[in-house]
């Protein structure tokens, strides 16, 4: 009867874990050099403005001490208390936040609502009409931003219409009622191109099984699109909505193009408000606006991680 042994397993050669650990070295080494150009710019010009605009926002660095830093005094939290106080900045946030309740829910149920309609309904000029929804988005916003101003003043493009069915219409971008329901508008137009792109990919992956079986159950377009295609595209509401609070939250051009922040700052915007005080040389205080905006925005973006999980 024939034995058989084991095989027996290959000594490594003397000097192979050495030699492991110094290719490992090398080419961590190599990887480091090539990222390198990458970290010398964001170390110079994105964290040591980060780093020094924060300690800046605790202190009262004004324009006139530029030539004279030692004349800085650092005042600590009071720089933001006395940022609160101010009825400007606190005017600022209302404005903001109405801006950003009405704007997001708007551009993406809008957006939704085009997203489903390329998707069921329209196949022939699909890619058309998808470069259609996405050209505001790539044009640029001074120049829309223009164009929509004309369209708004009180003898512009809309009133013109209006007129024709008889009704007068308001100076929309000099009413302290109308203007930011006209920025929301025009921001909402500019956007939506970005979300019914990524919708209509989200879309395109739900399972046509899932709606089929769900049809033939006697489901009617409204459960199916309730039951199934919201819950699949879950993620991808979550990726438009957050995308859009980064943007909401620090609009700008459209204020500074077409209502200057008025009237009666009305439209003046948290960014807004940290562009004047630059502006106005209040480094230290700008600073400090710009960091409550940054927390805001951290703020949002988790709360709305929480209420999409919460819906699991």
């Amino acid at each position: 009867m024939a034995t058989t042994t084991a095989p027996t397993k290959r000594a490594a050669p003397v000097g192979a874990g050495a030699y492991t650990m110094q290719g490992r070295r090398r080419q961590a080494l190599i990887a480091w050099l090539f990222a390198l150009p990458f970290v010398l710019f964001f170390g110079i010009f994105m964290l040591l403005p980060l780093v020094s605009s924060f300690v800046m926002s605790f202190t009262d660095f004004r324009s006139s001490d530029v030539q004279n830093p030692l004349n800085v005094d650092l005042v600590g939290l009071g720089q933001y208390a006395a940022l609160f106080e101010n009825p400007q900045f606190r005017q600022s946030m209302l404005n903001t936040a109405y801006f950003v309740v009405v704007g997001i829910p708007l551009t993406m149920a809008v957006a939704l609502a085009l997203a489903v309609a390329l998707n069921s309904g329209i196949t022939r000029f699909r890619t058309a009409f998808r470069v259609g929804f996405y050209t505001p988005v790539v044009t640029s916003i001074v120049a829309v931003a223009v164009v929509w101003r004309f369209i708004l003043q009180d003898t512009g493009l809309l009133n013109q219409a209006l007129t024709w069915v008889g009704v007068v219409g308001p100076d929309w971008l000099n009413s302290t009622t109308w203007a930011m329901p006209s920025l929301i508008v025009l921001t909402t137009w500019r956007n939506m191109g970005t979300l019914v792109i990524i919708f209509l990919a989200g879309l395109q992956n739900v399972p046509v099984e899932l709606q089929e079986a769900a049809f033939v159950d006697g489901a009617n377009a409204w459960q199916r699109f309730r039951r199934i295609t919201l819950p699949i595209l879950r993620p991808t509401l979550l990726l438009g909505a957050v995308l859009l609070s980064v943007a909401y939250l620090q609009f700008f051009e459209e204020a500074f193009v077409m209502t200057q922040g008025g009237p009666l700052d009305s439209t003046l915007s948290v960014t807004y408000f940290t562009y004047d005080q630059f502006g106005f040389g209040e480094y230290g205080f700008a600073s400090a606006a710009s960091y409550v905006l940054f927390v805001a925005i951290v703020l949002l973006s988790l709360v709305q991680f929480r209420a999409f999980r919460s819906l699991d």
